[in-house]
């Protein structure tokens, strides 16, 4: 399943609600979509839709989604990373009156160059992409998120077999 989300700003993001709701009907992918569609007013023809979700239907989506892709608000591609996927962010632009600056596409492009962790696509064309090469390009990146638990842990394990190592005379 892909599941879709726009975010609530309240400027509509139609263009990626019918460029993807256009790709399923091509059958460029075979997934089932579901899709946050905000205040957008573009109706997906070919996608389940539904304007809102609660917090916690959002994350279940999320889980069970193959694919998650997003607006460029941060708190719609971090709960992704999050979880350990890593999410195609398609950023709100002045241009098409998704925003009323380009803040969104100059902060995503940044992120996934620092951190790696988020495929960003500007266009129709490079979601198509991003889309079908979902694997290759996942297979790439890496999601971004360290833990600092794994790290005291081994740390922590390796001062113990110091401790208990047998001191040779």
């Amino acid at each position: 399943m892909i599941f879709v989300t726009v975010g609530t700003h309240e400027q509509p993001f139609n263009r990626l609600i019918e460029t993807v709701d256009e790709m399923k009907a091509e059958n460029v992918f075979e997934d089932d979509v579901i899709t946050q569609t905000g205040y957008s007013t573009y109706e997906p023809k070919f996608c389940e839709w539904q304007k809102l979700y609660p917090y916690d239907k959002m994350l279940e989506l999320v889980n069970q989604a193959r694919i998650v892709i997003t607006h460029g608000g941060p708190s719609s591609f971090i709960m992704p990373l999050q979880i350990g996927k890593i999410p195609i962010v398609v950023p709100r632009q002045k241009q098409y009156g998704e925003h009323v600056n380009d803040h969104q596409l100059e902060f995503c492009k940044a992120v996934e160059e620092r951190f790696g962790n988020i495929i960003v696509a500007e266009n129709e064309e490079q979601l198509r992409a991003a889309i079908v090469n979902y694997a290759d390009v996942v297979s790439s990146k890496t999601n971004g998120i360290t833990s600092n638990n794994s790290k005291f842990v081994k740390d922590f394990e390796r001062e113990i077999s110091e401790m208990f190592k047998e001191k040779k005379p």
